[in-house]
């Protein structure tokens, strides 16, 4: 599958680095020659050095042959003129980032002319990325699949929770709530856990279940007590701004502190029902007059990690329960761990794992299943993964403890019609059905690729 990369920024590089590793044959169109010697020299890619919106620069770079163009160059206007240059020219399927909140709310009408075949957001992406997060504060990171009907959250054992010391077997026999761990990073190692795996403090777990039994579970081990009602949200970018309307949707109340008076004006008209505060986020003193001290949560996201970092450290010593800070920059988000931020965010990262999933499915849309979504977890050394069963197979219709998987790799749900399965031994797979596999492999494109 040849894929041709438009940008090489943060989003485009990351994206680089993952299509490569996995074989895949990818092109890298910048202007900045400085970026482009980087990718040529870490990463497995060709690079072309130009315009990306010139025809001639495409052609050079072999456009006309390729399945998929990725257009994430910093301005919306260059990805989208891009990907219809593309088109013309021959390119199978085009993908344009669009960040412009105006842009984006009109982009069904203009999606089909410009003939893209998916635009991302990626400051929408990662607002609803956190808007999940704050439904369980216990969590650090909340992804879904099977249309949302199926959560996958990150929760840390720490010292008062009273799973330590349990074998995952006596949890499920004690609780009865429907659901699987699915994976356990233990300091540097990482796990597909069976039931005789005991939990330790520390821990950090992969929980998939539905929506009520996840809440339901928290419920149970002490977590009831705690619910996000006031969200205190430091930077009024475009972040901000979907991330307000959306909690404000959601009933939530929330405070915005933006230091740019033009912002502020626009914020004011946009989200009514938000509380804008022109001022400076990084002023301690602002913090506490505008009472972070009885905020449910922080969210830090600034243009600068630093920043949000520092706040949210600010307002965990203030006694807010949950923190959530924007970091784009890895090696940082690695640094802060264990500081007390609750989760770290990424554009980037929301970003490059959404194209990644698209890409996924346009290799397996031929074969007898697609991949709707995939994610990956534990510092990318795991992969959850969301295949949709087009046609009867060799596995279908077959118990599950008839199957045998490989090692590190297990079956976690089954979504069937309206109904999220946690299977068991006598449950088995069906034409229709979404299932979602967590894996240590990177080489997952089939269902069979975990079987035995």
């Amino acid at each position: 599958m040849k894929i041709v990369i438009i940008g090489d920024g943060k989003v485009g590089y990351k994206l680089a680095k993952n299509l490569s590793e996995e074989n895949y044959d990818v092109v890298m169109i910048d202007n900045d020659e400085e970026k482009l010697k980087e990718a040529i020299n870490n990463l497995d890619v060709n690079c072309f050095s130009g315009d990306g919106v010139s025809a001639q620069v495409q052609r050079e770079a072999g456009v006309e042959d390729a399945d998929l163009v990725i257009a994430c160059a910093s301005t919306d206007e260059q990805n989208m003129l891009s990907c219809l240059v593309a088109k013309k020219l021959g390119a199978k399927q085009t993908i344009a980032r669009v960040r412009n909140p105006i842009y984006y709310q009109q982009i069904d009408l203009l999606k089909e002319d410009l003939r893209l075949s998916m635009v991302i957001n990626p400051e929408f992406a990662m607002a609803n990325e956190i808007a999940r997060n704050l439904i369980f504060p216990a969590a650090s990171k909340v992804e879904t699949f099977v249309k949302g009907r199926l959560d996958l959250v990150e929760f840390p054992v720490r010292a008062e929770n009273p799973l330590i010391g349990y074998k995952l077997a006596d949890i499920y026999r004690k609780f009865q709530i429907k659901l699987l761990i699915c994976a356990v990073q233990r300091g540097e190692d990482v796990y597909i856990p069976d039931g005789e795996f005991e939990l330790q403090q520390g821990d950090k777990l992969h929980i998939a279940a539905n929506h009520k039994e996840m809440a339901h579970f928290f419920h149970k081990i002490g977590n009831r007590k705690f619910r996000v009602k006031t969200v205190m949200i430091c930077g009024g970018g475009r972040v901000g701004f979907y991330l307000a309307k959306k909690l404000c949707s959601m009933g939530m109340q929330v405070k915005l502190i933006e230091h740019k008076p033009e912002k502020c004006e626009f914020l004011c008209e946009e989200l009514p029902n938000a509380t804008i505060i022109c001022g400076d986020a990084t002023d301690h003193d602002l913090l506490l007059e505008e009472g972070v001290r009885e905020a449910d949560a922080l969210v830090g996201l600034t243009g600068v990690d630093e920043e949000n970092i520092i706040m949210g450290l600010f307002a965990k010593k203030q006694g807010v329960e949950k923190i959530i800070a924007k970091v784009n920059e890895d090696s940082r988000a690695q640094m802060v761990e264990g500081l007390g931020l609750d989760s770290i965010v990424s554009a980037k990262t929301a970003t490059a794992d959404a194209i990644f999933s698209y890409v996924r499915a346009r290799q397996n849309s031929l074969s007898s299943v697609n991949v709707e979504a995939m994610y990956r977890l534990v510092d990318d050394r795991v992969e959850a993964l969301e295949f949709i069963i087009k046609e009867e197979s060799s596995y279908t219709n077959i118990p599950l403890k008839d199957l045998k998987t490989k090692p590190n790799t297990l079956i976690a749900c089954i979504g069937r019609k309206r109904q999220i399965i946690i299977p068991s031994g006598n449950d088995s797979i069906q034409v229709g059905d979404s299932v979602v596999v967590v894996t240590k492999s990177r080489k997952v494109q089939d269902i069979t690729d975990v079987l035995e």
